[in-house]
């Protein structure tokens, strides 16, 4: 069966429970042309471009110090990489906090210049009047509440929300203003797995959860974190299904190994001219169509000879 490209129309219809809908939604974060293209190859659905860039690309402790125009240039790469998937840009912070223009404008530029086809922002009630604005321009956009790393000072923390009635319900609250606003879909992360349960039930858009339980329409990893490249970064939620950061240190090594010890590059590895032969010991330059040249000059010169 053909691959089909997936749209934001494809994406809101994998709600489970719909005619159309098939499997879960599958989302991973994607920051280069090289990653974007392996994990469209294993036919990921969605591909977030997402401000995690300023933790795993960048060094920093949280998200706060990502740009738009970083993650401009990373959405830019990632759409090069991808043919089939759907690309997220995630707006960074106070890049739509201040008001709905501010917003709007930032939105545009990672469509325009990112060539994202949609984008992701964090919050809830506190946001809908801006998410509206977007839809209400062209802009698709995918909502998310939970943890919302962007308020991590707020939290205190990386902390888990919902945890307790009161709290539980404002995230519905927040989850039914995203799509009365317009979300096409709605990231679920850092809360437990029965409310994440209660939103997906109660909403009319695919939700993704991220350490909010196996209740969501879908799901998302940072690619970084699934196939083990973070070291010893091992929270409750993420299953490391590879570890490849491991393979990766290893081959380095060989290679540096190799190298050291003059085993690479080899005969093998090297490129080779059938009418140039290097100088070992001696004259071995009679032979050499060039050196041959340089006497026929000369020879000429000193007999007086013209060419």
């Amino acid at each position: 069966m053909k691959r089909k490209k997936q749209t934001v129309a494809t994406i809101a219809a994998r709600k489970r429970g719909k005619k159309e809908s098939g499997d879960k939604l599958v989302m991973c974060t994607a920051y280069d042309a090289t990653f974007a293209s392996l994990l469209d190859q294993a036919g990921i659905d969605v591909l977030l471009v997402g401000d995690s860039l300023g933790m795993v690309i960048q060094g920093h402790k949280n998200t706060l110090p990502v740009t738009l125009e970083h993650v401009i240039y990373h959405c830019a790469a990632v759409t090069r990489g991808a043919t089939y998937a759907h690309v997220v840009g995630d707006m960074p912070f106070m890049s739509y906090q201040v008001c709905a223009e501010d917003a709007l404008r930032a939105a545009g530029r990672l469509l325009q210049e990112g060539n994202a086809h949609a984008v992701k922002l964090e919050g809830g009630i506190n946001v809908a009047g801006t998410v509206k604005r977007l839809v209400d321009s062209g802009i698709p956009v995918m909502g998310h509440i939970g943890l919302t790393p962007q308020s991590v000072h707020a939290f205190g923390g990386f902390k888990i929300q919902g945890r307790d009635v009161q709290s539980a319900r404002r995230l519905l609250d927040d989850a039914h203003a995203l799509v009365d606003a317009g979300v096409y879909s709605l990231v679920l992360e850092g809360i437990p797995m029965e409310v994440a349960g209660e939103i997906t039930a109660s909403v009319a858009v695919p939700t993704i959860g991220i350490g909010a339980g196996p209740k969501c329409d879908g799901q998302v990893l940072v690619c970084y974190d699934l196939l083990g490249m973070t070291g010893d970064f091992q929270p409750k939620f993420l299953k490391r299904f590879a570890e490849i950061g491991q393979g990766i240190t290893a081959a380095v090594q060989d290679f540096a190994t190799e190298v050291r010890q003059g085993q690479f590059p080899d005969d093998e590895h090297s490129f080779h001219s059938p009418s140039l032969h290097a100088v070992d010991d001696g004259d071995n330059t009679k032979d050499d169509p060039v050196s041959k040249s340089n006497r026929t000059k000369r020879t000429k010169r000193k007999t007086g000879g013209s060419g």
